[in-house]
């Protein structure tokens, strides 16, 4: 057995401990500690160097918490209290390693429904367009109660593109549950996550989730996670998490992989014991932080937040804040708690809790609601600003009118700035013309859900295509990269780097992953790279490759980047589609449209197998002549291309645009930028 311990000093607070021994390092730090792998250190001789406090160190205690219990001396020497019968935690994650599956068995099993009720699956995602998609968007309150402590928990959004929504709920919660998926690991959305959570101080529990997978790794992914914490300066107390290993679909966790509990009792301990109560200063003045806001055609405006300081009570005066400087006043017509699944009406909610506030309509995210007379305002919510933006205008087609319900400007200007209310991280400027805005957000999904939902509200409108935002520094444009992860099967792996390598892409990582055969690609890519990319990813992968994106930073302008090598088939005329016509068109390429159709002039109906785009007539019908055949031709049409909003934006350039109603979605050339067509 090789091991050195050496001691600087004996009045020194820290150890350097180098351990060569795995074996010696479970006996020490418990069975679900592993040694991290290091490059360029052979396996056998793997040296491990950490800091310890010599007041944690315990030989016979395999579990500890990111919350040391040295924190309470640090904290203020002021009214400043640990609130023990209350634990407010978000679970954060990349998209689709199980959060909303997690807490549906979380709920399950502290009995929030009762035994013959009925329940669908990812009960938290609740809008129609986040169970189409099987993505969270927006971030969900519920609570449990586990031996007497109530449990807060918020579901919130796994996909980079809503990463603002994680950094608002942050400032509601004192600890984390980061669920992993047990073979892919710490992803580009854990990363950011992570970070955030850091940032903010709180207690992270590691969640290996979906450990029942054949090819689970769990030490790999512990080991991965922990390397990242270094990675993002996690002080000494926050790297030495406490993992659970769990299988949300089964709703069993435990302390080690291979020993699973028949429920959920390790996870809720972990709650217990390594995420602290809320922080709160009971005796002080009202305190409130709106994080969330949500709207009831009965109720109005509803401000969702943590009580900070002193009692918030039904029909109390209060002062809104926004600032020292500026501040109104408004009175609380209802107060709400979240219990089991469902707000509960309460008379009184003291600090440390979350709860919903209704009765002040014009409060924003980021406002403080504070105490009549001595109400001071809490700091401000900042999130990272947008990367792509989008030109909206009104719907200046023939068809105009037709399916949708509001049309003007005036409508689409109102609903564009009612979005900002809620969505911190999106913003909406005014265009060039007084009927075109720009809409800046995230990524392209972020404004495609935006689309989506306004479509189904009945508004008829346009889009453009999607466009970085760069920025001049020094005289130099400057440009947003992202980091893109990219899982693809290794028969495919040629046809995906040589795409990448055409967007600017440089690669930095590839790894295996797993026994499946499946190598796992690292690009720092241009954003601008990206647009477009999802469909020819899966087109050179048949379907396979499964592509993540996550802002890195901002870095040199990388030079032209061919998007599309193809162009467009354009309708000659206004007038409806014959099979006639379409029969010969399709040997220029796919076609959007089968017969029967209504087309205008500019409009696109397919895609060109050749590069520029062709004017062609679809609407041709057959000349009647006195000529008898003996046999009428069959005509034999391909079934046409059937592509969705996300898969329209991606395809259109510079000169298209995306028309967008309530029940179609159509392409067309934009007539101010027209140009010459084959």
């Amino acid at each position: 057995m090789d091991m050195a311990i050496n001691i600087r000093s004996s009045s020194s607070s820290f150890s350097l401990i180098n351990l060569k021994t795995p074996l010696l390092t479970k006996q020490l730090f418990g069975s679900s500690f592993t040694l991290p792998s290091f490059p360029n250190t052979s396996k056998t001789t793997s040296t491990l160097s950490l800091r310890c406090r010599r007041s944690r160190f315990s030989f016979h205690s395999p579990i500890k918490c990111s919350v040391s219990t040295e924190t309470s001396t640090t904290e203020k020497k002021s009214q400043l209290m640990r609130r023990g019968d209350i634990r407010n935690i978000a679970i954060v994650a990349h998209v689709d390693h199980g959060k909303t599956t997690l807490v549906d068995a979380m709920l399950k099993q502290s009995k929030v429904f009762r035994d013959n009720q009925f329940v669908q699956e990812r009960i938290m995602d609740s809008n129609d367009i986040e169970r189409e998609r099987g993505i969270t968007i927006l971030s969900k309150n519920t609570s449990i109660t586990y031996k007497d402590t109530k449990i807060n928990i918020i579901d919130t959004p796994g996909h980079s593109d809503f990463g603002g929504e994680v950094e608002r709920i942050l400032n509601m919660v004192e600890g984390v549950l980061l669920v992993v998926d047990s073979v892919e690991g710490p992803m580009p959305q854990t990363r950011f996550v992570l970070k955030k959570a850091l940032e903010f101080g709180h207690a992270v529990v590691v969640v290996v989730n979906k450990i029942d997978r054949p090819s689970a790794r769990p030490d790999f992914v512990i080991n991965s996670t922990f390397e990242l914490f270094i990675e993002l300066n996690a002080t000494d107390e926050q790297c030495d998490f406490q993992s659970i290993y769990a299988s949300g679909i089964k709703g069993k966790a435990g302390l080690s992989p291979d020993n699973l509990a028949e429920d959920l009792g390790p996870l809720f301990e972990a709650i217990m014991r390594c995420i602290p109560g809320p922080r709160i200063e009971k005796d002080g003045a009202l305190q409130m932080l709106a994080t969330n806001i949500e709207y009831d055609e009965h109720k109005g405006r509803i401000a969702i937040g943590r009580l900070h300081a002193g009692v918030l009570q039904k029909g109390m005066d209060v002062r809104v804040c926004t600032s020292e400087d500026s501040c109104r006043f408004g009175k609380v017509s209802e107060l709400f708690v979240y219990e089991k699944f469902s707000r509960v009406p309460a008379t009184k909610v003291e600090a440390g809790d979350i709860c919903a506030v209704c009765g002040i309509e014009d409060i924003q995210i980021g406002e403080t609601i504070a105490d009549k007379a001595f109400g001071k305002p809490l700091p401000s919510i900042r999130v990272e600003e947008p990367t792509v933006k989008m030109a909206f205008s009104i719907n200046t087609s023939p068809f105009v009118g037709r399916e949708g319900k509001y049309v003007t400007s005036r409508n689409l200007r109102d609903r564009l700035y009612r979005e900002l209310e809620r969505n911190l991280a999106m913003k909406v400027e005014d265009g060039e013309t007084a009927d075109t805005f720009i809409v800046s957000g995230r990524g392209t999904l972020h404004i495609t859900i935006l689309i989506e939902n306004m479509r189904r509200e009945g508004y008829e409108f346009m889009v453009g295509p999607p466009k970085v935002i760069n920025k001049k520094v020094d005289d130099k444009v400057l440009e947003p990269y992202e980091i893109a992860t990219v899982e693809v099967p290794e028969e495919h792996m040629g046809a995906v780097v040589e795409l990448l390598g055409r967007r600017r892409g440089q690669m930095f990582d590839m790894q295996g992953v797993g026994s499946e055969g499946t190598t796992l690609l690292k690009y720092k890519i241009p954003t601008r790279g990206l647009l477009g990319l999802r469909n020819a990813i899966l087109t050179a992968s048949r379907g396979t490759a499964i592509l993540n994106t996550i802002f890195d930073s901002y870095g040199p302008w990388a030079g032209d980047i061919i998007t599309r090598d193809q162009g467009s088939l354009v309708a000659f005329e206004d007038g409806t589609s014959t099979s006639y016509a379409l029969a010969s068109s399709q040997d220029r390429g796919q076609m959007f449209i089968g017969p029967g159709a209504g087309v205008y002039k500019g409009q696109i109906v397919g895609i060109h197998q050749r590069t520029g785009d062709l004017s062609l007539n679809v609407c041709k019908k057959k000349a009647a002549t006195n000529v008898r055949s003996n046999k009428e031709q069959t005509v034999v049409l391909d079934t046409p291309l059937d592509y969705s909003l996300d898969d329209c934006i991606e395809y259109i350039q510079e000169d298209e645009l995306v028309e967008v109603t309530p029940s179609s979605i159509r392409m067309c050339k934009n007539p101010k930028l027209a140009k010459k067509t084959r």
